[in-house]
């Protein structure tokens, strides 16, 4: 595996990477190892002043850390401080909560006697990141951890590997201790490896299905405890008695953001047919006001895709919605050509189970849209997916929203509001979404030790 940051947008490369050594990866280990021992013996809140430290290094130098994001996967300038500032958030968040989380928790209802549960850490943790959100992504799992005293090994998407030695330096700059978070360019063998290895006790992954069965097979084999965070279809629900103008707008945004490489995008909106023509109408006007061009520029609305693999994989995966009997009522499929990632905004219908891509997963700014005669067709809909990872409800009455909510198989539901994760609470999916959840204290709780002590 070769790691190279190449810039989306024109298609010129940045600068390639050395792969670690099979020796520098011993050592690594080593440290990783060394710093659990001792973060085992320490108080929590001598990491909790290290993760106050590092929150204030992304938010002292947003510039600084958004620009290597527009650089390495596309990101917009504007949508790169966004994540800047979020991963400080995170950050922040188990520094001011990470003792009240590892506090014991008494048990006093035994027929015999009482007992506390303890958390504790229990040994290294691998993450295996992607490139969509290359630093929030990365402090999701590092940050819980580190309160742990797990240690973490960065093996990040290859593609961004200017966002990955970037997250390592802020590490550096507040003087995070030895070993606890270390970032690597490891080819598959090493990552095998790693797993492998009896001191790894953790495999934390945010990526694709395919990828997801391969690391979870592999962490299986040893017995390894691991999260997964798969990707999805998640829907976008439009009821009947909605503001169009607002919902076409947060629709909008919920599947351009990110030129639609998030994936808790609304790739699916399912929308009452009593106000279809309406909405559509709407959407399409909404759509029309992004512009794609260069992420740098302030002026632009629509970020290029990752690379050009990228690009090309979803002109294929297109193709083959189209050629499988949807329509597009929005866009031109026509590929753009040069040597940018660049894709137009498309809107499809027509998808049914026939189709060849019903339940594939089009990660990019390509939108399919439904009509259901009732909520209960709207449910059907909805759970017709092999994904479950989040979705979105928009509508006037809430308990009829909250109700909906409820029955949608799926790890996440947002009422009126675009789905994001936020540090309160835990974030993950369900069927081939993925299992485990991250954030909140449940992201402390993943990876560790819950051991009661009974007396």
């Amino acid at each position: 595996m070769s790691y190279a940051a190449v810039n989306p947008y024109n298609g010129q490369k940045i600068r390639d990477f050395d792969n670690v050594t099979d020796q520098q990866l011993d050592i690594i280990l080593d440290t990783a190892q060394d710093f659990y021992k001792q973060s085992q013996r320490q108080a929590v809140e001598e990491r909790t002043d290290f993760l106050y430290k590092l929150a204030d290094e992304f938010e002292q130098n947003i510039e600084k850390y958004a620009r290597v994001l527009s650089t390495n996967m596309g990101k917009l300038l504007t949508e790169a401080r966004q994540e800047v500032k979020k991963t400080s958030s995170f950050a922040r968040y188990y520094a001011e909560n990470g003792v009240k989380f590892m506090q014991p928790k008494p048990y006093n209802d035994l027929p015999n006697g009482q007992a506390q549960v303890e958390f504790s850490g229990t040994g290294i943790v691998l993450a295996i990141e992607p490139w969509n959100f290359p630093y929030t992504q990365v402090m999701r799992v590092f940050a819980p951890n580190f309160i742990l005293g797990n240690p973490i090994i960065l093996k990040h998407a290859s593609i961004v590997p200017e966002a990955a030695l970037a997250f390592q330096e802020a590490c550096d700059n507040v003087g995070l201790p030895s070993g606890a978070f270390t970032n690597i360019f490891a080819d598959y063998d090493q990552i095998n490896r790693i797993i492998e290895d009896p001191r790894v006790q953790g495999v934390a992954l945010t990526g694709s299905e395919n990828a997801g069965r391969r690391i979870a097979a592999s962490a299986g084999e040893n017995l390894t405890k691991s999260t997964m965070e798969l990707g999805g279809t998640d829907v976008f629900v439009v009821l009947d008695d909605v503001d169009i103008a607002d919902a076409a707008k947060d629709a909008t945004k919920a599947r351009l953001t990110n030129a639609g490489q998030v994936c808790t995008a609304a790739k699916r909106y399912i929308v009452s047919s009593s106000i279809y023509p309406e909405f559509l109408a709407a959407l399409k006007e909404e759509f029309a006001k992004y512009k794609l061009g260069d992420p740098l520029d302030e002026n632009t609305t629509l970020a290029p895709l990752s690379s050009k693999k990228a690009q090309q994989q979803l002109q294929t995966q297109v193709a083959k919605v189209i050629a499988g009997g949807a329509k597009v009522l929005y866009g031109n499929p026509t590929p753009i050509s040069g040597d940018g990632a660049g894709f137009s905004p498309l809107i499809l219908t027509g998808m049914d189970e026939k189709n060849p891509m019903f339940e594939e997963e089009l990660f990019g700014p390509v939108a399919q849209i439904y009509q259901a005669q009732s909520d209960d067709e709207i449910i059907k809909i909805a759970n017709n997916s092999r994904h479950g990872l989040g979705g979105a409800i928009y509508t006037k009455n809430i308990e009829r929203g909250k109700k909906l909510a409820s029955r949608i198989e799926t790890g996440q539901v947002t009422i009126n509001s675009i789905l994001s994760s936020q540090a309160q609470v835990p974030f993950g999916g369900v069927k081939n979404s993925g299992y485990g959840r991250e954030l909140s204290d449940w992201g402390i709780y993943e990876f560790a030790n819950i051991k009661p002590v009974m007396y």
